[in-house]
């Protein structure tokens, strides 16, 4: 099983104040399992993918979908939505960066991109 198939399969761990984010070799890692369109920000504290959709219906469902998602796994994104695009970025504020519920989350989102993506 690939690392990104299994960070989908896998559900978010509450994290607490104080949780430290993840070290730098660990985030470089998850990311390289992630979509190569993930981008790591430059303090390196959040990551991003802007999903192209096509046009804004499908950007919406998008939008909807990972919100959804995102409620079920107490984790919440920035979103943005656009015409034919949703942009979505993770980072964990009680960590003060990356944890690997902002992976787990961002593989769960690239599995609803799928079918929106067409």
């Amino acid at each position: 099983m690939s690392e990104a198939k299994d960070l989908a399969e896998r559900t978010c761990v509450p994290c607490k104040g104080g949780t430290p984010p993840l070290d730098q070799a660990r985030v470089r890692a998850l990311l390289a399992s992630l979509h190569h369109d993930w981008q790591l920000s430059d303090d390196g504290t959040q990551i991003t993918r802007r999903f192209a959709t096509g046009n804004f219906a499908r950007a919406l469902a998008l939008t909807d979908a990972v919100g959804a998602m995102a409620e079920t796994q107490k984790h919440h994104p920035d979103l943005a939505l656009g015409w034919g695009y949703c942009s979505v970025t993770w980072t964990t504020h009680a960590a003060g960066g990356l944890s690997e519920n902002d992976f787990i989350c961002a593989a769960r989102s690239d599995a609803l991109a799928e079918p929106a993506a067409g």
